[in-house]
């Protein structure tokens, strides 16, 4: 079943999604608190262009030293396993935005604790985003989700496929949709004057590690049947082309790791 779901007083949405019943999913939309502010506070210096950066976990961004650059924005989207401490000078230390799905951040607690990771961000004035997948997004809230942030929230529903793959037409169709730091890159472009983008794939992803936590010892990027990666970075790379964002690139490997193992 599909269902559009509009402005239900906590937060104006109007995005489709599938597959679940309406009756299902209110009790826990109720959860969400009636916002007392923007969902995005005013931008720090009054009017002009919204300049925003997207932080993903890519390895491309070790030893970067783009974490001043990635600071200096008004707003810094982030998402996943957000680690900041210790890794400052590289990937900066504010986050304004924060993009999950109940598996992501609860995974990242332990697949992330030997790297330092002991929570989501909680900047003040931090705004969260939930990407449903599917009920158990909905379970985690009602089983304490949302107190476990004790922020601020925001729902966002997507249609999951807004990426055509050409995936979606084999026997996996069904788990097939673009990854969080996809909807976090979108969500950025809908709300942002200008976008750059940082620690996303590129071309020569392969010269990186798959983390930018991972300095001493490199994984390989593994690409998952349920994203298509191909797409994303040419997605991207189109983008950065087009100037609708920045994409950050460089020419030379991360120095800070061994060889791809």
């Amino acid at each position: 079943m599909c269902m559009h779901v509009k402005s239900h007083g906590k937060f104006d949405v109007l995005f489709l999604f599938c597959l679940l019943v309406f009756a299902d999913v209110i009790t826990s939309f109720k959860l969400i608190p009636e916002p007392v502010e923007p969902l995005l506070r005013p931008k720090p210096g009054g009017d002009g262009c919204i300049r925003c950066a997207v932080v993903g976990t890519s390895g491309i961004l070790n030893g970067s030293k783009m974490g001043e650059e990635i600071d200096a924005h008004d707003y810094v989207f982030r998402m996943n396993g957000a680690i900041t401490r210790g890794y400052e000078e590289d990937v900066g230390n504010r986050t304004s935005v924060y993009v999950h799905t109940a598996h992501s951040i609860t995974s990242s607690l332990y697949l992330l604790k030997k790297y330092g990771y002991k929570a989501a961000p909680h900047d003040e004035g931090i705004k969260y985003v939930l990407i449903p997948e599917g009920m158990r997004d909905f379970q985690w809230l009602d089983e304490g989700g949302l107190l476990s942030l004790n922020k601020s929230f925001v729902c966002l529903f997507f249609a999951h496929r807004f990426l055509k793959s050409p995936n979606l037409n084999r026997t996996y169709w069904a788990i097939v949709r673009p990854t969080n730091g996809a909807f976090t890159l979108f969500l950025a472009l809908h709300t942002c004057d200008t976008v750059d983008a940082y620690g996303f794939i590129t071309d020569d992803h392969k010269k990186y590690s798959n983390y930018y936590v991972e300095q001493l010892v490199k994984t390989k990027v593994i690409f998952y049947a349920n994203h298509d990666y191909h797409l994303e970075r040419s997605t991207w790379k189109h983008l950065h082309e087009s100037k609708i964002i920045r994409l950050y690139q460089r020419d030379e490997p991360d120095t800070k790791a061994d060889k791809l193992k």
